[in-house]
């Protein structure tokens, strides 16, 4: 089994478009076809099916490679790693129901994460979409999805609807050829520009029977789906924050070694208080990366922790987010104004890094599950 496909090569060379892509405005055309060359796409697929066979453990660490690199391309690619990683997380328990979307993976084709609405704090468990039934078993979506990352680059896009007639929220697979989407150009943003998250308008996209995965009842469940998208959601996108606060932390060290002080005649690294604030940074971010091993080798090794699940990976999400915003911080506090030029790769990392407060679990809801897993519910 593989434990890791992104070769330093290919990182180098993605990391050397980042800049560019940022500037742009545009999407990681490039980057995307060099790591389906790769077979990065299909890295969950597992070798059973003629895939890598990495596990979750191994992808989270791939994926912060990655964002040291480009953290919007690892963003993008991210979204479509959220459902084969649903999809593993079913078969390795005995749910065969999303095989299908490991071969098309491994086919080559891209998924998107459509599931984010404005104003929606629900998130899973409700939504302002609407599912209506085609009389066949399948559906028609109606609504607007914003933060799709991967906008120009997915073929089949998971979403998710309130089917308001029988109560129950429809989740489901639309393709982009099948109709009824439309993609705003409308992703001009301080960071993680090259993601190209925009708003999606579902307007009778459709989903046939076969790719209706789940209806289950608004509100807290245990359904394994649902398991599946917040486990793998949450330690994938904390991921790729990591790898930012560890690219961050990386280029201070370089940094200092180099920037003199007319004071002293030293390199900063000598400096008392900038070496506290390296060490500070590196003492955070340490305690970061025990937290995913942990999590993921259990979910890689099958175990069913039921609710806690929800307060494990929403805390970790939380933590490294709020741990790269430090980190990226004291990097730059560290290597001094010249971060603050947009052909600063740090001052890239300080905008990119912002947008980890945005996606769920958020800060508040984060500490309302854990509340609730000590407390019980509010009465």
């Amino acid at each position: 089994m593989a434990s890791r496909i992104l070769s330093d090569e290919l990182l180098r060379a993605i990391r050397d478009r980042a800049a560019a892509h940022d500037k742009a405005n545009d999407f990681f055309d490039d980057d995307l076809a060099e790591l389906k060359a790769a077979g990065y796409l299909a890295a969950l697929v597992p070798e059973s099916m003629g895939g890598p066979g990495l596990g979750l453990q191994d992808l989270v660490h791939e994926q912060a490679r990655l964002a040291g690199a480009a953290p919007a391309t690892a963003l993008g690619v991210n979204m479509h790693h959220v459902w084969t990683g649903v999809a593993r997380f079913l078969h390795d328990r005995g749910d065969s129901s999303m095989d299908w979307l490991l071969r098309e993976a491994l086919a080559g084709e891209v998924f998107a994460f459509g599931y984010s609405e404005a104003g929606n704090d629900l998130v899973l468990l409700g939504s302002r979409t609407q599912a209506r039934p085609d009389g066949e078993g399948g559906y028609t979506f109606h609504g607007r999805k914003i933060f799709t990352s991967n906008s120009p680059g997915w073929t089949r896009l998971g979403t998710m609807g309130l089917d308001e007639e029988a109560g129950v929220i429809v989740h489901a697979f639309i393709t982009r050829d099948g109709g009824g989407v439309e993609i705003l150009d409308d992703w001009d943003t301080i960071g993680m520009r090259a993601s190209q998250s925009r708003t999606t308008v579902l307007d009778g996209a459709h989903a046939p029977a076969d790719r209706v995965m789940r209806k289950v009842a608004p509100g807290p469940t245990l359904d394994p789906y649902v398991l599946g998208i917040f486990t793998s959601f949450e330690l994938l996108t904390a991921s790729v924050y990591a790898g930012i606060a560890d690219r961050a932390l990386e280029l201070a060290v370089e940094t200092v070694r180099t920037r003199m002080s007319m004071k002293t005649g030293k390199a900063y690294a000598q400096a008392p208080d900038i070496r506290w604030r390296i060490a500070s940074a590196a003492l955070a971010q340490d305690g970061v990366w025990p937290q995913f091993d942990q999590a993921a080798a259990a979910i890689d090794a099958g175990q069913n922790l039921g609710a806690a699940w929800f307060r494990q990976t929403a805390g970790i999400k939380v933590r490294a987010t709020e741990t790269a915003r430090y980190v990226v911080d004291e990097a730059i506090r560290s290597s001094g104004g010249s971060t603050y030029f947009n052909r600063s790769e740090l001052g890239r990392l300080y905008r990119d890094v912002l947008a980890g407060i945005f996606h769920p679990s958020d800060d508040e809801s984060a500490h309302a599950t854990v509340a609730q897993s000590l407390l019980g519910p509010i009465e």
